[in-house]
């Protein structure tokens, strides 16, 4: 039963269909995993495992008869504790939420899986209402990495990439408003998209307004192609989502990238210093990609430093996630958290308006760029991952999460959709990631180029050993 907790989405709905195995048989193996791991880990707030294998068995019973009930009928899934799931808390690492809540509706992402039939086992770890670029937390302490317990996840989906990489779901649903899908997928060796804004319907609508996104954080490129032909679609809720996609993700994954555009940005001219070990394996694999027919060109994008703006935008939204509590709430509150939101309060209208103009150019040269280039590719992180419980690597001199995160954060103010892709390890054995970043509307491109990667054998970080096993 273990090596079921090995294998991708697609590959156990195959044997679903040949009757290799079953959904109870695949969400077992995803909870006793989940058991074994968190002890060091820390990948979960909460397991479900009563109502996982109720929802396995019904799976498995529709599998006898030949009749799934949609994509993803008896697929082990988690849920990061920021998006709702109907039945359990959904606490957003804060000890300021009340538990006691009705807890009675889905997030749209999160419905869409229920009626495709996927077997929801937990909630995932995340910072306090996902505010920064590592998951630690006062609700449920911290999240460390699957390859390396003395160092961080990354964040602020790092309990989701933590599951994924160490085989409790092959399926994970996170948010991303700086890079916390792609930040905690290059640090634990994970495949993780951050898709278009309003290509995932989100609801409730985040305080970090438009710069925050819903992704699927999976083993590969395929199983995110496949996820997103689940949650890729409009929600009455979602007053900012998207119209339908023209086609299935999963039907465009084998293009590859013959005769695509590529810009290699490997440290946008100069402005970041990138650890020479993950320049090089990033590096490798772009001339991967120039192997496989792309036409590559060492160039860079015009990302003036827009740091400050970003920091306006995201401060203010933390400071209005939290308006509402009162002193004694407040006291419980993430420190770091705290003192963002007193920052954020500070700033007025126009200095909010005047972040949005920045962001709106931003998004114009962007556009602009990806007239010439299909693609973007950058190192997703400069580093690899460092010591556990930290929001910046020591000595570094950074501030905030934000000074290690110059390829990242940017993209959610473009909009734009962006992976990360696991292309090889350091000297210590810990994961480097690729990112791959498209014109808006483009996820197919990135899905596409991904999956090439994987296909050719170039996208890869080994596989962490599980604790407990």
């Amino acid at each position: 039963m273990t090596e079921l907790t090995e294998l991708t989405a697609v590959r156990l709905l195959d044997g679903y269909r040949k009757g290799e195995w079953s959904p109870v048989e695949a969400t077992r193996a995803a909870l006793e995993r989940a058991e074994a791991i968190q002890p060091e880990v820390n990948a979960f707030v909460r397991l479900t495992a009563e109502d996982a294998l109720t929802r396995a068995r019904e799976s498995e019973e529709r599998w006898r008869r030949g009749e799934p009930q949609g994509l993803l009928d008896g697929v082990p899934v988690t849920v990061k504790d920021i998006l709702l799931l109907r039945g359990a808390p959904t606490l957003r690492g804060s000890k300021a939420v009340d538990p006691a809540g009705r807890w009675d509706e889905d997030a749209p992402s999160v419905a869409r899986l229920r009626e495709h039939g996927a077997v929801f086992i937990g909630k995932t770890t995340t910072p306090e209402y996902g505010w920064k670029g590592v998951t630690d937390s006062p609700l449920s302490g911290v999240t460390r990495n699957p390859y390396d317990p003395s160092r961080t996840a990354g964040g602020s989906s790092g309990g989701s990439a933590a599951a994924v990489a160490l085989g409790a779901g092959p399926l994970s649903l996170g948010t991303d408003g700086g890079g916390s899908v792609r930040i905690p997928a290059s640090f634990c060796g994970i495949f993780a998209l951050k898709p278009t804004y309003g290509r995932v319907p989100l609801y409730p609508a985040s305080a970090f307004g438009t710069l925050a996104h819903v992704g699927p954080m999976t083993r590969d490129a395929a199983d995110a192609a496949l996820l997103m032909d689940v949650i890729g679609h409009p929600d009455s809720r979602d007053w900012s989502a998207l119209a339908p996609p023209p086609g299935a993700y999963t039907d465009g994954l084998t293009g590859g990238v013959r005769g695509l555009r590529v810009a290699y940005s490997p440290s946008l001219g100069g402005q970041v210093a990138v650890r020479p070990e993950v320049a090089s394996a990033v590096r490798h694999a772009v001339q991967r990609l120039a192997e496989l027919g792309a036409y590559v060109t060492e160039t860079d994008p015009d990302l003036t430093e827009p740091v400050e703006a970003f920091h306006t935008l995201w401060f203010s939204g933390a400071a209005r996630v939290t308006e509402h509590l009162g002193p004694k709430q407040r006291e419980l509150l993430d420190p770091g958290l705290r003192e963002i939101c007193t920052q954020g309060a500070r700033y007025s209208a126009l200095d909010y308006l005047a972040a949005v103009d920045v962001r709106m150019d931003l998004g114009r040269r962007m556009g602009r760029f990806h007239d010439t280039y299909d693609l973007l590719v950058t190192p997703t992180l400069p580093i690899t991952a460092f010591e556990a419980g930290a929001e910046v690597p020591k000595g570094s001199g950074h501030r905030r999460w934000t000074g290690w995160t110059p390829f990242t954060y940017p993209f959610n103010m473009t909009q734009q959709p962006a992976a990360s892709v696991p292309v090889g390890v350091d000297a210590d054995g810990l994961p480097v990631g690729l990112q791959l970043v498209a014109a808006r509307h483009r996820d197919d491109l990135v899905l596409r180029a991904a999956h090439a990667l994987y296909e050719a054998g170039a996208a890869s970080a080994g596989r962490p050993t599980p604790s407990g096993s």
